[in-house]
């Protein structure tokens, strides 16, 4: 079997959901938590040194795929021209075990509602067998995507199998490759102190904030995604983390 996979340069993707949308339309998937490519987005560091993170995922279609062992109705299983992870929607009783087992959060449910069936990534598999490219690649217009065999993606790419602030990928691994973003680096030398204070005195009106740890020391709660959530309690608690239209 030649296993293939997705590679994903977080340098290059800034959360336009364009890959999301498109997996939708071609899977005719209703608006709602069940997310096939799901886009996730969180926020690292105070002002002014913020730094806003992505990463877009759908699926890694292991090379060990926790989801197939921890399925009691065998509805879940790994074919061989790909490798592509898949479920059978007639054997699926929505138990969610594999929802428990998968640390990345694949198997997508369209409510909270029990006897849900699971749906998940199919590598767009009715493309492949056509010589096509998953929808969701195709669809980047930034070309954060690519898609193909996972030697030649390592090759192409490296051998960068996770990002920081994702769940171990050594024992499942998944059949991705990353590139992280880049190190921040100053361009343009400038003073914090300045910046701040420009910011908190505003001439004739009342001193936006007094001392400059109000914006530099972030309390906790303030900020609602500031690290990388990949498994979720509920429909609305995916939506809340993967919507790009929090205040």
């Amino acid at each position: 079997m030649t296993q293939y996979g997705f590679f994903f340069d977080q340098s290059r993707c800034y959360g336009c959901q364009a890959c999301a949308t498109a997996c939708k339309d071609w899977n005719n998937i209703a608006p709602g938590p069940e997310k096939w490519m799901t886009v996730y987005e969180w926020e690292t560091g105070a002002f002014p040194l913020t730094r806003l993170h992505t990463l877009a995922f759908s699926c890694g279609h292991c090379e060990h795929p926790a989801c197939i062992s921890a399925c009691p109705e065998g509805a879940i299983l790994k074919e061989e021209q790909f490798g592509a992870v898949l479920v059978d929607g007639e054997k699926c009783v929505g138990c969610r075990e594999c929802a428990k087992a998968c640390p990345y959060g694949a198997p997508k449910f369209a409510s909270d509602r029990e006897g849900e069936t699971m749906s998940k990534c199919t590598m767009c598999i009715d493309k492949l067998i056509k010589g096509d490219q998953p929808q969701c690649a195709l669809a980047c217009p930034m070309r954060a995507l690519d898609f193909g065999p996972l030697v030649d993606l390592v090759a192409k790419y490296g051998d960068g199998r996770a990002l920081e602030g994702m769940p171990d990928t050594s024992e499942l691994k998944p059949a991705m490759v990353f590139k992280a973003m880049a190190e921040r680096k100053e361009l343009v030398p400038f003073d914090v102190g300045k910046i701040i204070e420009l910011n908190a005195n505003r001439g004739d009106l009342p001193r936006l904030f007094e001392e400059g740890v109000e914006v530099t020391e972030i309390p906790e709660g303030i900020v609602l995604r500031n690290d990388l959530k990949m498994k979720h309690s509920s429909a609305d608690d995916l939506m809340r983390a993967t919507r790009n239209d929090l205040g």
